[in-house]
């Protein structure tokens, strides 16, 4: 693996990071103050400003590392994360996410507005916290510690109240049972010079256990031969910790190639299970310990007997020190009462049986490109059509129905549908990142405009195909910069109202009826609908005297070039938002609706398929045209009868369904096939429900069967149809059009397709 597949991965595991900050920095901004989620957010930015040392990127690191300083006093207490303070933590991880992108595609970012969040962050990391977010002084005239000072007697004393509890907590006996690991940690040059900290990587490392240190400075120079860029000190670390060696070497993740380390178990003299430890004998010679000289012959004789009796004396007490130790711990471990050892070792248990359970619940991943995802995907919608090719080949050769070879099929088509829904499950991803990402489109738009807007995202984890994430971005950009801008009042205006000074935008994600729909809403003023119909007769979209419903009103605003907005701005003006969004959703294959009340504020509903690749579709015969419907759509199909058709107007026509009446809709008219309707007994009808359109029984000639189809888009190799969502290819290899329920049901209601857009019968 080269270097630069080495930076890929390290930008991959950044977005991850920045996610994990994003989303830590606003459970604190919505008042979580648990300790793990302001060390999720610190690691973040320490993993961060690792890998960008490694790789050299020193903006990156400069500013991640007055980031993680200003945390780091979070993290320790020093600094309460009030909203002013998460105020510019949010805006530092956004600059941060900048840097980032700029790093990996070469681009730029406000240098400007990057020095001063560092100058914000030092002045916060230095304890000044701004004025809004400082606590309220207590009135002055409730002074509370002056009011009851303690009494003193005559002779001057002054009694002082204290707990003989404290003495008895603090004389709890240490565990003797901790593992105890030596370390030795030697710094490089290159540490120092990418950005970390030795002493945080200690005072990191004293968070696991009990520790003792040593600086050795052995190897610091003379003051002339100074070098202010090596590094010449290293310390010698005894760690009592239960964590485990890993955990250890976590602490340097990031600096393990620009240190020496060297981490060695120490056994424990005392046994795990604080079981009674028999004595062992420790032999020496108490005759050495006699004070006696001996008698020597000459001089040199003398001096080395009394130098090996020096030896021999000095080995001797610490052989006696060693007995002594270890009859001590053989005592305590004996006195030690057997209903503290078994809490103790009850404990132990369960903190091992805790770490197993953690390191058994972290599934292991890889990293794939996403290109080749995409060729599996191609290369199961082939499957399909193939299988479907060769069940129908088969059929039509063989009527028996029980043969070996329909037998073999039957199997291969469950085959082919768990490979399917198996390669479909792997593209399946959250839809957190781009709502993350909302966030910070929010709190730009909010600061531009001077509104004070809240986001509040739901059904985060509601799963979609990476196609659809990934062109969710752009529509759900200009839907909320409309929300905030358009949307939402001023706090003068709210307030006048009767409203909070601070608007809500609401997010929810949520699957329904084999689809995922998106809802945006928020608490504004709603749609002036006079405004836009003046609007539409100044930019001749409509005539003066046009009768046009609420909805239709409402739609205007997905007009290309039109806009409500007075004045041309940096936000809105030119009219290029809520059209991009129309397009967008539809070559999704979606839709979208506008629901709104006066005063109250919109609501943005829009409805996407969960995958582009394939779906289950019931295929039906439409004036000798094959036309496939998606199955999600049916409630249930029925064949009507005489009695239950109604006429209602001129053309208009209901069939009764247990007691209630739904409109019936003849396909084959809609989309142009026919010029006459056809007579609903010679057919079948299927009765659908769609978004906002209530149910329709669809009238179609007949029924072929229920199959698993690969979705072909008509907007890339065609152009878009009205009444059509998209294409694909039948076992006989022609090629079948897949309905749009909702198109085909709007029409109904009256908003008819454009004829030129309407399919003709083919012959």
């Amino acid at each position: 693996m080269d270097m630069n597949e080495i930076k890929e991965i390290f930008f991959q595991e950044c977005e991850e990071q920045l996610a994990e900050l994003e989303s830590g920095l606003l459970k604190l901004n919505d008042g979580d103050r648990d300790p793990e989620t302001v060390n999720a957010v610190f690691r973040a930015v320490h993993s961060i400003k690792g890998g960008a040392g490694a790789f050299g990127l020193d903006d990156l690191v400069s500013f991640a590392h007055v980031f993680e300083t200003t945390l780091d006093c979070v993290r320790s207490n020093r600094l309460d994360p009030g909203p002013e303070v998460l105020k510019v933590m949010l805006k530092s991880a956004d600059v941060l996410a900048d840097l980032t992108n700029a790093a990996r595609d070469g681009g730029s970012v406000d240098e400007a507005r990057s020095r001063q969040l560092i100058k914000e962050l030092e002045a916060l990391a230095n304890g000044e916290v701004p004025q809004s977010s400082a606590a309220p002084a207590e009135p002055a005239a409730k002074p509370v510690a002056a009011a009851a000072p303690p009494p003193v007697n005559d002779e001057g004393f002054q009694p002082v109240a204290f707990s003989f509890d404290d003495f008895d907590a603090a004389e709890e006996p240490p565990l003797m049972d901790m593992p105890t690991y030596e370390i030795v940690f030697k710094p490089k040059s290159d540490l120092y010079a990418k950005g970390n900290e030795a002493t945080l990587l200690l005072r990191d490392l004293s968070r696991l256990g009990e520790m003792s240190i040593h600086c050795d400075m052995g190897a610091l120079p003379t003051l002339d031969r100074l070098s202010p860029e090596s590094a010449y000190f290293f310390w010698k670390i005894s760690l009592k910790t239960d964590k485990g060696e890993d955990a250890i070497r976590t602490v340097f993740e990031f600096a393990e190639w620009d240190c020496e380390l060297e981490i060695s178990f120490i056994e424990d003299e005392v046994g795990q299970s604080g079981e009674d430890l028999p004595m062992q004998p420790v032999p020496f010679d108490l005759s050495i310990l006699d004070d006696e000289p001996a008698i020597s012959v000459g001089v040199v004789e003398e001096e080395e007997q009394l130098a090996s009796r020096q030896q021999d004396r000095d080995a001797a007490v610490a052989a006696a020190a060693t007995a002594s130790n270890v009859l001590q711990m053989a005592q305590s471990a004996t006195r030690a009462p057997a209903e503290k050892a078994a809490p103790a070792a009850s404990a132990a248990a369960q903190s091992a049986a805790a770490q197993q359970a953690a390191a058994s619940a972290a599934t292991p991943t890889i990293r794939v490109d996403l290109d080749r995802v995409d060729r599996l995907i191609n290369l199961v919608g082939e499957l399909v059509i193939n299988q479907a090719m060769l069940s129908q080949s088969v059929v039509e050769n063989d009527t028996n129905g029980t043969s070996s070879i329909n037998m073999g099929l039957e199997e291969l088509q469950q085959l082919t549908r768990e490979i399917q829904d198996s390669v479909m499950a792997i593209r399946a991803q959250p839809v957190k990142p781009v709502f993350q990402r909302m966030s910070r489109i929010v709190r730009e738009i909010a600061d531009m405009t001077g509104k004070s807007v809240r986001l509040i995202t739901e059904g985060e984890n509601t799963e979609v195909d990476k196609t659809v994430i990934d062109k969710l971005a752009e529509p759900l950009t200009h839907m909320i910069r409309n929300a905030v801008d358009h949307g939402l009042e001023t706090p003068e205006k709210r307030l006048a109202a009767g409203k909070s000074a601070e608007g809500t935008v609401r997010l929810t994600a949520k699957h329904r009826s084999g689809r995922i729909v998106i809802e945006l809403a928020d608490d504004g003023a709603g749609i002036n609908r006079e405004k836009v119909r003046q609007k539409a007769i100044d930019n001749d979209l409509i005539a003066a005297d046009a009768n046009l419903s609420d909805e239709e009103i409402d739609n205007l605003i997905f007009h290309a070039g039109f806009s409500t907005a007075d004045k041309i701005s940096d936000i809105s003006g030119r009219g290029v938002g809520m059209d991009v969004v129309k397009r967008s959703i539809q070559a999704l294959g979606g839709r979208i609706n506008i629901s709104s009340k006066p005063g109250h504020g919109s609501v943005f509903t829009m409805s996407l398929p969960l995958t582009l690749a394939v779906l289950d579709g019931m295929v039906v015969t439409v004036a000798n045209q094959t036309l496939v419907v998606p199955l999600t759509a049916i409630v249930e199909t029925l064949q009507p009868e005489a009695a239950a058709i109604h006429s209602f107007g001129s053309n208009q026509r209901l069939i009764s369904i247990r007691n209630s009446f739904c409109p019936l809709v003849d396909v084959g008219r809609i989309l142009n096939f026919r010029a006459i309707q056809a007579n609903p007994v010679e057919g079948v009808a299927l009765l659908v429900e769609s978004e906002g359109g209530g149910q329709r029984a669809l009238m179609v000639d007949a029924i072929q069967g229920q199959r698993q189809v690969v979705i072909k888009s008509l907007e890339a190799n065609y152009t878009h149809v009205p009444g059509i969502a998209a294409a694909t290819i039948l076992g006989d290899g022609r090629v079948a059009l897949i309905l749009d329920v909702d198109a085909i049901v709007a029409a109904s209601r009256g908003h008819s397709l454009k004829p030129e857009m309407s399919l003709a019968a083919a012959g």
